[in-house]
């Protein structure tokens, strides 16, 4: 993994080198082995290595092709780049380093964008200039692993890895409030939008040419609906999953530099430690312990390296207060994500030791690990056998349920089976819990916050598993998962690798039908199954955790004296973000409770992350817009 960056100003060329520059500076902890700026007249492309593989000069980016008029930044790892490699030489090329970044190369000469990209199996964020054309080619991987940002005005264009990076050259200058509503309602920002406005985030699975000052996307890719006709059997996907499951892990073992793997106890991080063993890696695995507090898994974890026989390290969570500090410099956006603050501290203790991590994220995901969806599974098949006429009626009903307790349930069972997936959106309790306690300041309090607009459908609920499965990859997995991961690794210069995220499988289990994946109402049923064989019924049976900061208890304990800086005069407030005087009042009543609410975190995370950019420099003067 690197940081990658570039400028295209044909209306000022002298600019775009500096500008490049600037980026590539702050992305150094992304890439701190070495870094490279390659110029044409109207074009800079940036680049700051991470080496993984061929760590000699030879890897050295921008690379350029024999005659310098195509350049390339990339950020990832092509996990096929020697069977691709082989394919290229055999048509003639040949090659000057071991690298896949030049497979890449290689392959946009031979193959063009759109057929490269078919071949390509790996995570991955790249950049090629083509200066004879004058165009500019971005591409993002299928599943949106790698980032890649962007901002395009008067006919020119920027990129970076990071939105910080464009912030070094003046760029992203107001915040958008609609950011700032998904903030304090899901913890992050959507990939449909960013927390400044003029700066876009390159959406997955798509390729983006700009030309002549204008941008063109398109999506190469998506992810196959389950095929109700499918003859699939429960013990075949087990097969087969399992059957994906070790060569994926296999191709994630191309590497250089030492590689350490993530071992949460549950049942994803088991399998690819499994894996691991059974192809005979040598390789360590790391977890995250939350001392005295009921989320802990380090003995589960334990006990599973013990029974694999393989190292293992437990990593101690900060028992005082973090630092805020560090998670504003690996995140560019506010990011109250708690299990971020996991992934840091896991990734400064693993840099020790590896440069490659192996993950288990992406199984939950597919194979459907997650409560909701066994839930709008039901509701669905529910919908369905209520006639479109009475639902409205039921509807309506439902509503006048209390939202206490098991009526609670019962209300929003008949809400997501008479109301579909905008029923469902407004039962998150988000930006509720702040509305009920009147503190939202002017700059939200009138601001169209259209996810919660979608109107009930009836016939929506007729198909809500498929709508909450899209809206749970694009919000959580896209935008929460993933830039937690790059996130928190980057921020140490540590490559994440995750087999769940390998597109074929994805491209298997997604035609699988919910049942098949629910097989007996069990969540995560066929990887549950490929553990009890491999590691015994105990394992299979554990309850998902993950690398969980219990924060909401802690602020009322340990952490409690962070509060402080909400209960006097705050940015929030000053800015308009939150009403005057609105926030002390509940902190008092939650610390009482012994739990603080998840919103008011937030609203923490929300403030010091403004004060960070209150004292931030001012912009560079090479900026190539305003925006």
């Amino acid at each position: 993994m690197c940081g990658i960056a570039g400028a295209v100003a044909p209306r000022r060329p002298e600019c775009s080198k500096g500008i490049v520059r600037c980026m590539t500076d702050s992305l150094q902890r992304r890439g701190p082995d070495s870094e490279g700026l390659a110029t044409w007249p109207n074009a800079a492309l940036g680049h700051r290595r991470l080496s993984i593989i061929d760590l000699s000069s030879a890897g050295h980016q921008p690379m350029l092709s024999d005659d310098g008029q195509l350049g390339l930044v990339f950020n990832g790892c092509i996990y096929n780049f020697r069977q691709l490699r082989a394919e290229l030489e055999t048509l003639g090329h040949r090659f000057r380093s071991n690298t896949d970044t030049e497979v890449l190369l290689r392959g946009y000469e031979q193959w063009g964008i759109d057929r490269l990209v078919a071949k390509l199996r790996g995570m991955f964020a790249f950049a090629i200039w083509d200066d004879p054309q004058q165009k500019l080619t971005l591409v993002r991987d299928r599943l949106g692993v790698k980032p890649l940002i962007y901002a395009q005005q008067d006919g020119e264009i920027v990129f970076a890895s990071t939105i910080n990076a464009l912030r070094t050259v003046g760029i992203g200058r107001e915040i958008d409030p609609v950011a700032v509503l998904e903030i304090l309602d899901y913890g992050f920002v959507s990939d449909q939008r960013s927390i400044y406005q003029g700066i876009s985030k390159l959406p997955p699975a798509t390729i983006a040419e700009w030309q002549h000052g204008r941008l063109a996307q398109r999506q190469y890719w998506s992810v196959p609906t389950p095929d109700p006709w499918a003859k699939t059997t429960f013990d075949e996907a087990v097969e087969e999953t399992e059957r994906i499951l070790l060569e994926s892990v296999k191709l994630r073992l191309v590497s250089d530099v030492p590689i350490g793997a993530l071992l949460s106890g549950g049942i994803d991080s088991s399998l690819v430690c499994w894996a691991l063993q059974e192809l005979n890696a040598n390789v360590k695995a790391f977890t995250v312990c939350a001392p005295d507090d009921p989320s802990d898994e380090s003995a589960d974890a334990a006990a599973t390296a013990q029974q694999l026989g393989i190292e293992h390290e437990v990593v101690d969570m900060p028992r005082e207060e973090f630092s805020f500090e560090q998670l504003n410099e690996a995140f560019s956006e506010p990011f109250p994500c708690s299990s971020a603050l996991a992934m840091l501290w896991v990734s400064s203790a693993v840099k020790k030791h590896a440069t490659v991590l192996l993950t288990g994220d992406g199984g939950d995901d597919v194979y459907l690990g997650y409560p909701m969806f066994r839930d709008v599974l039901l509701a669905e098949k529910a919908a369905k056998a209520t006639p479109l006429a009475v639902a409205p009626v039921l509807h309506s009903a439902g509503n006048l349920l209390p939202d206490l307790g098991r009526l609670k349930t019962l209300r929003s069972a008949i809400n997501y089976a008479t109301g579909g997936i905008g029923s469902w959106i407004r039962r998150h309790d988000g930006l509720p819990y702040l509305i009920s306690h009147g503190m939202l300041g002017e700059k939200l309090a009138n601001a169209r916050y259209e996810l919660r607009e979608i109107p009930a459908s009836a016939r929506s609920a007729r198909r809500l598993f498929r709508d909450v499965f899209d809206f749970h990859r694009r919000m959580h997995f896209t935008s929460e998962f993933m830039p937690k991961v790059d996130g928190a690794t980057m921020h140490y210069a540590i490559e994440s690798r995750a087999p769940f995220l390998d597109h074929t499988m994805w491209e298997f289990a997604a035609t699988l039908t919910p049942e098949v994946r629910l097989h007996g109402g069990v969540l995560k049923a066929v990887l549950r199954r490929i553990v009890e064989k491999h590691l015994g019924r105990e394992t299979a049976s554990r309850r998902k955790q993950g690398f969980v900061v219990p924060v909401e208890r802690w602020l009322a304990g340990r952490w409690s004296p962070m509060l402080t800086r909400l209960q006097q005069g705050t940015l929030l407030e000053r800015e308009g973000w939150t009403a005057p005087g609105s926030l002390a009042a509940p902190i008092r009543d939650a610390q009482r409770k012994g739990v603080v609410p998840v919103q008011i975190w937030r609203l923490l995370v929300l403030e010091h992350w403004l004060e960070k950019q209150a004292s931030a420099a001012a912009p560079a003067k090479l900026a190539p817009m305003q925006s």
